[in-house]
């Protein structure tokens, strides 16, 4: 693997769905698309935080190896998570993705970069600064857990969490 960076074969999440049946799970949300890629996949790194992204930098400033962050933000819409300038170290570090149970912003600068982006909706406000937060934990985005190292696999159809890579 080039640098460390993770390889992941292009992978539909309807193609998944019907080749691992139960032991792949779906996220029941309707995540909207905001970065230059609709289309990722790698292994979660899980993140619990509410109206804080501290943690999201400080995560995304680190390499991303084509692994997927997952934002629990308990579907807070108060404030964004992340903006343009997130997105651009996402892009930049090699992460696959990042997907946020809650807001974004700077859309505009979003759709720019090289990177999946999934949220709820966007929001103009900034976040708190407080460093709160639980890195790699397990997370449930309704209701679904989310575990480090899962399996994330994002397309326009949506998102879906399994626990290893499927053959296909």
């Amino acid at each position: 693997m080039p640098n460390g960076e993770i390889v992941t074969p292009k992978l539909a999440t309807a193609d998944v769905c019907d080749a691992m049946g139960r032991a792949v799970s779906v996220l029941p949300v309707d995540f909207q698309d905001f970065g230059g890629t609709t289309d990722f996949a790698g292994p979660a790194v899980t993140l619990r935080t509410l109206d804080d992204n501290t943690k999201v930098r400080t995560l995304l400033e680190g390499k991303g190896e084509g692994r997927v962050l997952v934002v629990d933000g308990d579907a807070s819409t108060r404030v964004a998570l992340l903006g343009g300038n997130l997105a651009a170290l996402a892009a930049k570090n090699g992460w696959a993705g990042v997907v946020i149970y809650g807001c974004v912003r700077d859309r505009h600068e979003l759709m720019g970069e090289d990177v999946g982006i999934k949220a709820l909706r966007s929001c103009p406000r900034k976040s708190e600064k407080l460093d709160r937060g639980d890195v790699n934990v397990e997370i449930a985005i309704s209701g679904v857990p989310i575990h480090p190292g899962d399996w994330v696999i994002a397309d326009a159809d949506g998102v879906v969490i399994a626990k290893e890579l499927p053959s296909l």
